[in-house]
């Protein structure tokens, strides 16, 4: 099973390229509109704030009827941007046993869960005890229950070659069934290696002379995400994607590079050359003039 969508759906300039004008003050209606495209979505609001049991409730809700549709959820950032980066390894693991209890395990009850991805902080490097810290938080989780994925962000976390996930914390993933995220993006190579039952795939974009520094006042692109593939760049992903199917139980693609609509195009793009059925959606994109670059 393959299964493509986007980094969130609540995007105010997807207004006239996905959502029609006529939906630009209705945003209680954007999901529904997004859910006719596609039947996974991943959420990103959960990195910046831990929901309430009310918000995971209202997301039950809007995909009651929608049969098949997955919410993948991001980790806080509490647990993999402060506490795991500072060293507290048993307020992360409290901190992550938490969420699970209040945002994981309601979706998987209601057969809602993807998967839950833990997006590791740049600044959390391998070092010292971050290995075995790292561990101990995926233990205080249940990924015998539920699918986890790692994504990895610091460069020290690769091996002598620098081209993949150093054989230490591949092992870690895999004794846990716990997914090597596979990146497209600026900063990390695009690893290999399969570490789970399952497969977890983020598009995040090419911008690499902007993606860690301030966009400057004179650039047209929105920000780091604003970023359209080619289809020669999709392309060679198709093989990688449809290897990693004949792997695993189940394959997940994100497109991260949001800005204007542009992931919807791309994930739209993206099933059309993996074979998958969809729904069919013209996205115009305003900016298309200026990208001859690609």
């Amino acid at each position: 099973m393959i299964a493509v969508g986007c980094s969130g759906w609540s995007y105010d300039d997807w207004v006239g390229r996905f959502y029609p004008m006529e939906l630009a003050k209705k945003k209680g209606d954007w999901f529904a509109y997004y859910a006719r495209y596609f039947r996974t979505v991943e959420i990103n609001s959960t990195f910046y704030r831990p929901p309430n049991e009310f918000m995971v409730r209202s997301w039950i809700t809007k995909s009651k009827d929608l049969k098949g549709f997955e919410y993948s959820v991001k980790m806080p950032q509490l647990v993999t941007h402060e506490s795991l980066v500072k060293g507290e390894v048993q307020k992360a693991c409290e901190q992550a046993a938490s969420f699970e209890r209040i945002c994981i395990q309601p979706l998987a009850e209601a057969g809602r869960l993807g998967c839950v991805l833990l997006q590791l902080s740049p600044y959390f490097k391998n070092e010292g005890d971050s290995l075995s810290n790292l561990v101990r938080v995926l233990d205080a989780l249940k990924p015998a229950e539920h699918d986890y994925a790692v994504e990895w962000r610091h460069r020290s976390w690769l091996d002598e070659g620098g081209r993949e996930v150093n054989a230490a914390a591949l092992e870690a993933l895999k004794e846990r069934n716990v997914a090597n995220v596979l990146i497209d993006g600026p900063g990390f190579p695009i690893t290999q290696v399969e570490t789970a039952d399952h497969a977890y795939v983020r598009f995040h974009g090419r911008n690499y002379d902007i993606w860690y520094r301030d966009e400057p006042e004179d650039d047209h692109r929105l920000n780091r995400y604003d970023y359209l593939y080619s289809d020669e760049q999709l392309g060679k992903w198709q093989p990688r994607i449809k290897e990693a199917e004949k792997n695993v139980d189940r394959v997940r693609v994100y497109f991260n590079n949001h800005a204007s609509g542009k992931s919807a195009k791309n994930a739209f793009r993206m099933m059309d050359l993996l074979g998958i059925e969809h729904k069919e959606k013209e996205i115009r994109l305003q900016e298309q003039h200026k990208l001859g670059g690609f």
